[in-house]
Parts: C-alpha cells; sequence; structure tokens
C-alpha cells in the first residue's frame, strides 16, 4: 500500500500549487478560527467587558464621590463665610456696645467730678462763711474791748458795766459799718 501511494504522491506534488492552498487546509484554518473567535468571546471579552464596566463605575463613581465633597466643601466655604461675617457683625456691634459704654462712663464721671468740685466748693464756702463769722463774733469782742478801754479812758470813768458797754460797743460798731464821720 505504500508503494501505491508513492507514485500519487509524487503525480500530486507535481500537481500542487504552493501559491493555492488545499480545500483541505482552508476548512480546518476555519475550524481552529472559529474555536479561537469562541474561545476569545466565551472567556478573554467578557473579562475585557467586566475590566471595562469596573474602571467605568470607578471613574464615574470617583467623579460622582469628588463632585460631592465639592458640593459640601462649597457648602462648609458658605457656612463659614456666614459665621465670619456674623462674627464681623458682633464684633462692630461689640465696639459700638464698649464705644457707648465708654462714653456713658465718662459722662457719668464728669458729672460726678462736677458734683464733687460744686460740693467741694460749696463746704468751701460753708467754711469760709463759718470762718468769717467767727472772726467777727472775735473782732467783735475785741473791738468791743478796745473800745470800751478806749472810751473809759476819753471820759474819764471806768466803763466796767457790761451792759453799758455792750451797748457802747454795738454804737460804735454800727457807726463804724455805716462808715460814719462821728465814728473816726
Amino acid at each position: 500500500m505504500v508503494s501505491q501511494l508513492i507514485p500519487q504522491l509524487t503525480v500530486m506534488a507535481e500537481e500542487l500549487n504552493p501559491l493555492i492552498p488545499h480545500p483541505v487546509e482552508i476548512v480546518i484554518g476555519l475550524v481552529f478560527f472559529g474555536i479561537v473567535v469562541f474561545a476569545i468571546a466565551k472567556f478573554v471579552v467578557p473579562n475585557f467587558e467586566k475590566a471595562y464596566a469596573d474602571r467605568t463605575a470607578a471613574i464615574e463613581g470617583g467623579i460622582e464621590t469628588a463632585e460631592r465633597k465639592q458640593h459640601e466643601a462649597d457648602e462648609r466655604l458658605a457656612q463659614l463665610e456666614a459665621q465670619l461675617a456674623d462674627a464681623r457683625h458682633e464684633a462692630a456691634r461689640i465696639r459700638e456696645e464698649a464705644r457707648e459704654q465708654g462714653a456713658a462712663i465718662v459722662a457719668e464721671m464728669r458729672e460726678q467730678a462736677q458734683s464733687e468740685a460744686a460740693r467741694i466748693v460749696d463746704h468751701g464756702k460753708t467754711q469760709i462763711e463759718a470762718e468769717r463769722q467767727q472772726a467777727v463774733a472775735s473782732l467783735r469782742s475785741e473791738v468791743g474791748a478796745l473800745a470800751t478801754t478806749l472810751a473809759g479812758r476819753i471820759v474819764g470813768e471806768s466803763l466796767d458795766d457790761d451792759a453799758r458797754q455792750a451797748r457802747v460797743v454795738e454804737r460804735f460798731l454800727a457807726d463804724l459799718e455805716a462808715g460814719t464821720p462821728g465814728a473816726r
């Protein structure tokens, strides 16, 4: 049998064109190509699709998370700016309140100082008036004693009588205060 095949192979070898494939090779190539396409479609493509979906989900989730965080940051920034504005208003109100209280304290202290000064002046006037009254009384008694002594020397008699002495002193002082020339 082998001997019968050899002559046929040689005839066939002469007839075969290397540029044209045999139909058996084409069929076997198509079968293997179909098996490879099926294997790729069955095992490789789903893994690629899954990886692509996971990657897409991760990116979209990252974008959503970033947008959410950005939104939260914007809200927090707005809150902080509002708090800062409130704090500035509060500080301005406190400064104004302190300024008003300071002005009120200055006015109150000025009023107290003026009333204290008026009280001191009134007390001084009262004390001066009391000292003046005391000086007048002291001068009256001394002037009276001197006038009585002088009048007793002029008249030549003693004016030791208290009633007479008091009348003479009063008349002398009255003339002296009136500024009459007879008292001089």
